[in-house]
Formats: structure tokens, C-alpha cells, sequence
């Protein structure tokens, strides 16, 4: 992406950048110079400019800070105390954009769980478009969290005419209705160890919901939870995909195949991105 040092804040002056750099790389920001193009091409006034810093200064997350986060080529709404989206969750995207067009059923159901920000359900629903003789979804879309804050966020990014967003957790926050229906869920379920959460990046642990982040003693409670009913929500040869870690792979590829999927791994080392994806029925592994 690029970005324009020309905003509404800037002042007929001198523009503040370079002081901005240098008060973002004291704070400990590595990437101080592209951090303060993007709080001055962000706000809106000077003084919207100057609560910004402070925050970022304090050490809140760039994107909630911003209010937005780049993903798949989209911004998406980051609300303040709502999980930041990952850029290599675009890899779980991509695979899971793949499988939707490959799909049998003209307009194939999508169900986004854990969903955060709806980032993941978002970049579906614009990878695969409207049809070309409405402005019908190709897909329908449901998205689900257990956090009220993150369910706000996400139906600002999934509105009504995308899909529908719901709090709850897990298969419970689902209509009923969905039931064997379900061709693609994807998941990017917490998969932090609980005795990890100490060692990620402060604003990450201080600034977003430690449900989204832990994943339990070993980081796959969630997981298991989500691969032991998922058989019962998939159409026949519908596919569930979940975000994991390479380490932890193994370990994901056994809960799915106890909850009766046949599974395989998929990797993207530039991303540093893994995802594990099962099907029930007659979709073949690569």
C-alpha cells in the first residue's frame, strides 16, 4: 500500500514528521518512519494527531490506534481492545478462497468462527464477489466470537448485505439451521499457550483480549473444542480450516482426525503461516 504524506492534519508549516519519527523510535517503534506516515495521513485534525501518538506511544497496537488494519489487500475496522489481525492469516484466506471455488453448490455457506474483526469472513466474501446479474454475495456468509466487542467490530466489516455476525461461543452462537450445511469454517481459534502469553509483544498482551490469545495449557483447547463437532456442521464434503502454529500441527491434525475428518497440513514459509484443513466427506486431500 501506498501512503501520501499530505492529510487534513498537516499544518501549513513545516510538516511534524520528522519529530514524529523521532518520538515513535524513543517509544521503541521499529518501523517509526512508516508508523508516522501513517498517523498523519490517519487523522483527521492536529489534535486527533497528537492523541494518536500518545497512544501509539503507550504502547497500544498501530492498528488500533489507526482504527484500521491492512488485510488481503482490504482495510479492515480494528476497534480499541479487539484482536489485530495477522497478516499471515491471509495465507488461511487464500486456502480457504481456493476450496470456494472449487466448491460444488452455486452459492456456498461460509461460516467465519472466532471470527475477531470478521477479517477472514470480510476477504471471502470480496476474494469470491457478488453476482455478476445481482448484488447477491457468491457466498453466505456467517461469522461468530464470544467477545461482544469483537462482534461489534466484525458487523461493521460484515454488514447485513455480506452476512451475519453473531455472539456466542462457539457452535453455539450458530443458527441451528446451518447443521450439515456448512461447506467452508475456518477458524483462527486462540493457539497461544497460556504459559506463553507472558512472552508476546506488550501490546499485544496488555491491548487485546486475552480470550482471543489463549489456547490453554498447550494451546489447543479451543481447537479441540472446534474439530470434535465441527463433522456435524460440515455439508458432506465440506472442509474446515484452522490456523495453527508448525509446531503445533501434529497435534491439530490429530484432534481433527479424532473428530472423524481426514486432514492435511498446508504451509507458506514466507508467511511463516501454517493451516490444517479436514473434510468428512468426498474432498480430497492435494
Amino acid at each position: 500500500m501506498s501512503h501520501h504524506l499530505s492529510s487534513p492534519c498537516s499544518p501549513s508549516g513545516p510538516a511534524p514528521l520528522p519529530a514524529l519519527v523521532a518520538r515513535l523510535r524513543a517509544a521503541g517503534c521499529v518501523f517509526a518512519e512508516d508508523e508516522a506516515e501513517l498517523l498523519l495521513t490517519t487523522a483527521r485534525t492536529p489534535s486527533d494527531l497528537a492523541a494518536m501518538t500518545d497512544r501509539r506511544v503507550a504502547g497500544f497496537p498501530l492498528e488500533q490506534v489507526l482504527g484500521w488494519a491492512e488485510f488481503c489487500g482490504r482495510r479492515i475496522a480494528v476497534d480499541p481492545g479487539v484482536f489485530v489481525p495477522r497478516r499471515r492469516t491471509e495465507f488461511l484466506v487464500g486456502q480457504a478462497a481456493a476450496l470456494l471455488r472449487a466448491a460444488p453448490r452455486p452459492r456456498p455457506v461460509v461460516v467465519d468462527l472466532c471470527c475477531g474483526t470478521g477479517a477472514v469472513g470480510a476477504a471471502l466474501a470480496a476474494a469470491v464477489g457478488s453476482h455478476a446479474d445481482t448484488s447477491t454475495p457468491q457466498i453466505e456468509l456467517h461469522a461468530a466470537d464470544i467477545e461482544p466487542a469483537a462482534v461489534r467490530c466484525a458487523r461493521r466489516n460484515i454488514p447485513p448485505s455480506t452476512g451475519r455476525v453473531y455472539e456466542g461461543d462457539l457452535y453455539a452462537a450458530l443458527p441451528p439451521g446451518l447443521r450439515g450445511r456448512v461447506d467452508i469454517l475456518v477458524v483462527n481459534a486462540p493457539y497461544v499457550p497460556t504459559d506463553a502469553i507472558g512472552l508476546l509483544p506488550p501490546e499485544a498482551r496488555d491491548h487485546e483480549p486475552l480470550v482471543a490469545l489463549d489456547g490453554g495449557a498447550d494451546g489447543l483447547d479451543v481447537q479441540r473444542r472446534v474439530a470434535a463437532e465441527a463433522a456435524q456442521w460440515l455439508a458432506p464434503d465440506g472442509h474446515l480450516l484452522i490456523e495453527t502454529s508448525e509446531r503445533q500441527a501434529p497435534h491439530t491434525l490429530d484432534a481433527f482426525r479424532r473428530g472423524g475428518l481426514r486432514a492435511w497440513p498446508a504451509d507458506d514459509e514466507d508467511l511463516c503461516a501454517t493451516v490444517v484443513i479436514g473434510t468428512g466427506g468426498d474432498g480430497a486431500a492435494p
